[in-house]
């Protein structure tokens, strides 16, 4: 199957991997520097202490998808729209758009920047650039989806060792993860820590859980049914993935744009339609900002 990434970074080089290991056609759309090194020396996946070389395809052209029958569209929350609209003259009718990215806004938007309808995913793994056309696997790997043709999408991915469930409370799954982001990614963006040096600070656990209920104020207004133990869930984080720093602490580092506005500003926004005060998630998102400046 010929499969590509939109927005070939950390999440997507992962998967990219995983699939081009499987023996499918693969082809990344990515930065020059990504392109220039995995068209040199292939897409190089560091996982359980070992270093795998994956063949596959690299471009900065999004036309680089045409013919593919998947599409694994991993870019940042911010260039949803705007990086759909580049793709979507170059679907099928029948490609498989997966949304592997944070927030819970964006299979929405992408629908509607592409006209294509989109099928959710919750990603379940860490993982982070260490060079260009590097990717170390730090924790998990797992998938959950829902939508249009998840259960064919499934297929492809399980048959590659990508363990992916089909929910049909994915948005619900979706809200779990962002409950986790807006946990924890402020914090370690604003810190420059991982989640478990700064959840051993005193008050932090106490700081985890102040976050996590106004959260939850909003998602009960929002009508969202969370999943069982989304709570112990996020009381786990830092015990399952000590030294991981997160997205938004890894953006504040390389002098990025983070992904803020659509993980505890997204919590704002959804507050303010219900009346409901989010102080926390707005001194997370305000410091956060502050933080990019830097």
């Amino acid at each position: 199957m010929k499969i590509a990434v939109m927005g070939a970074g950390a999440v997507g080089c992962y998967y990219g991997a995983m699939l081009a290991l499987a023996g499918h056609q693969v082809t990344l759309i990515g930065r020059p520097a990504l392109v220039e090194a995995v068209s040199a020396n292939g897409l190089i996946l560091e996982k359980a202490g070992a270093r795998h070389v994956c063949a596959v395809q690299a471009s900065t052209d999004p036309s680089a998808i045409t013919g593919a029958q998947m599409v694994l569209f991993c870019v940042k929350s911010g260039d949803t729209a705007a990086a759909g609209a580049q793709i979507a003259p170059y679907l099928g009718d029948d490609t498989l758009l997966l949304s592997l990215q944070n927030g819970i806004s964006n299979p929405e938007t992408l629908e509607h920047a592409t006209d294509h309808k989109a099928i959710a995913a919750v990603v379940y793994m860490a993982s982070a650039m260490v060079a260009p056309g590097v990717v170390r696997h730090e924790g998990r790997g797992e998938l959950a989806i829902g939508g249009p043709d998840a259960t064919r999408a499934a297929e492809t991915l399980n048959a590659a060792q990508i363990q992916t469930e089909v929910s049909a409370n994915v948005m619900g799954l979706l809200w779990g993860k962002l409950l986790i982001n807006c946990a924890y990614n402020a914090i370690s963006a604003i810190a420059r820590m991982p989640y478990g040096t700064f959840y051993a600070v005193d008050g932090l656990p106490q700081l985890i859980e102040d976050i996590t209920a106004e959260c939850l104020a909003v998602a009960r207004a929002e009508g969202v049914t969370l999943p069982e133990g989304t709570l112990q869930t996020i009381r786990n984080v830092p015990g399952w993935m000590p030294a991981q720093y997160s997205s938004t602490a890894q953006d504040v580092m390389r002098g990025r744009p983070t992904e803020i506005d659509f993980l505890n500003g997204e919590i704002l926004r959804r507050a303010a339609r219900h009346g409901i005060d989010v102080p926390i998630n707005r001194t997370l998102t305000l410091l956060t900002k502050l933080a990019e400046m830097q």
